[in-house]
């Protein structure tokens, strides 16, 4: 059991980035009306941008790729983790009712980069001293 933990865990992040980067480039989902006003002005800012919004979807369903299929796993983890970070800000100081979810991705991620074989070998390489 052990060694299918990663696979498990790598399966489970890719598919929740492929997911929500789908949805998001097709508006599968639907804004919920009870949003709190602050995250609705954050989202509000982010979409005006006109860039960002697909940017940020395309990357996520791309890293979400990348997971599912087991190429480039630590690239992909480099990749999402200021998106996990900001995920886990955005729902701490505005929507804490989607904290559970930010912590079970930054968990899976966490777990993925500095536990897990063979990953965590090369994620750690980019924290060495020279």
């Amino acid at each position: 059991m052990k060694a299918k933990l990663p696979l498990i865990a790598r399966i489970l992040l890719g598919f929740i980035f492929f997911a929500s980067g789908l949805a998001g480039l097709l508006n599968l989902a639907k804004i919920p009306p009870d949003l709190p006003q602050r995250l609705v002005t954050f989202n509000s800012g982010l979409v005006a941008s006109i860039y960002f919004m697909p940017f940020l979807k395309i990357t996520e369903t791309l890293c979400g790729l990348l997971l599912l299929s087991g190429s480039f796993v630590p690239l992909a983890l480099v990749v999402l983790a200021p998106i996990v970070i900001n995920i886990f800000l955005v729902h701490a100081f505005m929507a804490p009712s989607g904290l559970p979810l930010a912590i079970i991705v930054g968990l899976l991620l966490l777990y993925l980069s500095f536990f897990a074989q063979p990953y965590s070998s090369v994620i750690k390489q980019l924290f060495r001293r020279k």
